[in-house]
């Protein structure tokens, strides 16, 4: 019941704040079209604003009300410190370009200090040493927090991939996969992000920016290493998948080519599909149906202990996400 409630809390309460917030955004925070840019004309960016600072509130109200420990609060209380700074990063960043260094080391020390408040004994790759395990989680996380930014570069992208993924982890949640603080924050996170959608819709009125899009894959990496570290590590590669997959590859191959990695650029498989004439409503439907199946696939490996259904599942998904990426690679042909 509280999952639900703050679900639909965070959903209205996104929705009405956007509604305040964006004259402001239209008037103080306009996104200019560059090289990376889907968009012909300057719009208003920001709306991360209400999408972050909507999951924290209502999450820390619903466990406030539910009479949660102490210790789990605290533990919550520097995740969401993390997410606010790397907001504020985000806000700076949308204003004015930070350089690659100084964003990369203030990613790392907010990625570092959700890893630090992880359970001692907590490891999500077991045959591996802890610090080495800690090490691939802070590597996978700020890679995590970067592929949700660059992914974030047409209209309902970052909604067909947050929505589905994050409403996968609180059912999980809900069935005992995670605990009730990381089920109540995916709730509010997919409820606030589902507020968001109706003023990114294509074509859209306002853009999530990097004071979204960075938080919410801080957000996005906590939850999926809590899943990990809880035996589901099968679920937790499953659910971004696509994400990770399509920004992984686009870098892989930019950097063979001696391409400044560092630099905005429309490498994407789904810009390249847009480019070659797919509609951004067909882009961001496939990706929101192969997120759909991601989401079955990692619900299948929770429900079932068999080591061949886990490997069933990741080929499978595997083999969804490949067929997604050739679908748009062959749209440019």
């Amino acid at each position: 019941m509280l999952l639900a409630v703050s679900f639909l809390s965070a959903v209205a309460i996104s929705y009405s704040l956007l509604l305040v917030l964006q004259p402001l955004l239209a008037r103080h925070a306009l996104a200019k079209p560059n090289a990376r840019s889907s968009h012909k004309l300057p719009t208003p960016q920001g709306g991360g604003i209400a999408v972050v600072g909507v999951t924290m509130l209502v999450t820390l109200g619903a466990i406030i009300l539910a009479g949660t420990q102490t210790t789990e609060l605290s533990r919550l209380a520097i995740v969401f410190a993390s997410t606010l700074g790397l907001a504020v990063v985000g806000a700076i960043d949308d204003i004015r370009p930070l350089g690659p260094l100084p964003r990369l080391a203030l990613q790392l020390t907010a990625v570092a200090a959700v890893l630090a408040i992880l359970p001692a004994d907590m490891k999500v790759f077991s045959l591996l040493p802890w610090w080495l395990d800690r090490i691939i989680l802070l590597i996978g996380g700020v890679w995590l927090v970067n592929a949700v930014n660059f992914m974030d570069g047409i209209d309902w992208m970052t909604v067909a991939e947050i929505v589905p993924v994050t409403a996968a982890i609180a059912l999980l949640g809900h069935m005992g996969a995670l605990s009730p603080v990381a089920s109540l924050t995916a709730a509010c996170l997919c409820g606030a992000m589902i507020g968001f959608a109706p003023f990114n819709r294509p074509i859209a009125r306002l853009f999530l920016g990097d004071v979204g899009s960075l938080p919410v894959g801080l957000l996005l990496g906590w939850l999926l290493t809590v899943l990990a570290g809880r035996g589901h590590l099968a679920a937790a590669i499953l659910l971004p998948l696509y994400y990770l997959a399509d920004a992984t590859i686009t870098l892989l191959c930019r950097l063979i080519k001696g391409e400044a990695i560092t630099q905005a650029h429309r490498s994407h498989f789904y810009q390249k599909a847009l480019d070659a004439g797919l509609t951004v409503e067909r882009i961001v439907a496939s990706v929101f149906v192969v997120n759909i199946a991601l989401g079955v696939l990692a619900l299948l490996t929770v429900t079932s202990g068999s080591r061949s259904v886990h490997v069933a599942a990741l080929a499978m998904g595997g083999l969804l996400v490949a067929m997604l990426l050739v679908y748009f690679r062959r749209a440019r042909l």
